[in-house]
C-alpha cells in the first residue's frame, strides 16, 4: 500500500529529520558532565547536584556520581527531611532515609543521626515541612554536621544541605530559603532550591 503524501507534509517531515539529525550532532558535541553538572569537578572530587522538594507535589533528589540516591522515581523520598548518607573515602552509598517533621517523631530523626560514622559525607533535602517537630538536639547534630541554616529553618522553608561527619569548619554546600507569603512560587511554599558542586574526596 502506498502512502501518498502532500508537498508541504513532505517539507514538514523533511525539516523534522533534519532537525533531528541536528539535534543529534549537537549532543555528541556537547559534553555531559556527571549529574549534568556545568563544567567538570576536579580529581580527588564527588561531583553531586540535588534539588529541594516542590511544594507538597514533587520529592526532592540527590546525586552523587552520576547516580541518583534520592528521587521520587526511586520512591525513596518523603515528607520532611530526606538523608543520603555517602562513605567519603569511596562515594558508595550507605543508606538513605526521609523523616517527618510534620506529623513524625524526631527522636527517630536523632537516632539516625548517632549512628552516622566518622567520615560520612551527609546529604539532605526538605520536602513539603520539615521543620516543625525539630528540636534544639536535632539541630545542634545538625550543626556539628556543618550546617549554618538548621537553627533558623522554619515551617515550611526550603533547605539543601552537604555536610559530614567530623567536619571541622562550615559547609560551603548550602542553601535556604524561607516560606514567605510574600515571595513564595507555589502559594504556601517557596520556590524549589538547586545546588550542584564537588565534594572533596576524603584521604586519610
Amino acid at each position: 500500500m502506498l502512502l501518498c503524501l502532500s508537498t508541504g507534509a513532505y517539507i514538514v517531515l523533511y525539516s523534522l529529520q533534519i532537525l533531528g539529525t541536528n539535534m543529534r550532532a549537537g549532543a555528541t558535541r556537547q559534553e555531559r558532565y556527571k549529574c549534568g553538572l556545568s563544567k567538570p569537578c576536579p580529581e580527588g572530587h564527588f561531583s553531586f547536584k540535588m534539588a529541594s522538594g516542590a511544594a507538597s507535589v514533587v520529592g526532592p533528589k540527590i546525586c552523587l556520581e552520576d547516580n541518583i540516591l534520592m528521587s521520587g522515581v526511586k520512591n525513596n523520598v518523603g515528607r520532611g527531611i530526606n538523608i543520603a548518607l555517602v562513605n567519603g573515602k569511596t562515594g558508595d552509598l550507605i543508606k538513605t532515609d526521609y523523616f517527618d517533621m510534620w506529623a513524625g517523631d524526631v527522636n527517630t530523626l536523632i537516632t539516625f543521626l548517632k549512628t552516622i560514622e566518622e567520615g560520612t559525607v551527609v546529604m539532605m533535602a526538605t520536602f513539603d515541612d520539615s521543620a516543625s517537630k525539630l528540636n534544639d538536639e536535632s539541630k545542634k547534630m545538625i550543626g556539628e554536621l556543618g550546617s549554618s541554616s538548621i537553627s533558623t529553618l522554619g515551617f515550611r522553608d526550603n533547605w539543601i544541605f552537604v555536610g559530614g561527619k567530623g567536619i571541622k569548619t562550615k559547609s560551603p554546600f548550602e542553601q535556604h530559603i524561607k516560606n514567605n507569603v510574600d515571595t513564595n512560587k507555589y502559594e504556601g511554599w517557596p520556590e524549589v532550591l538547586e545546588m550542584e558542586g564537588c565534594i572533596p574526596q576524603r584521604q586519610e
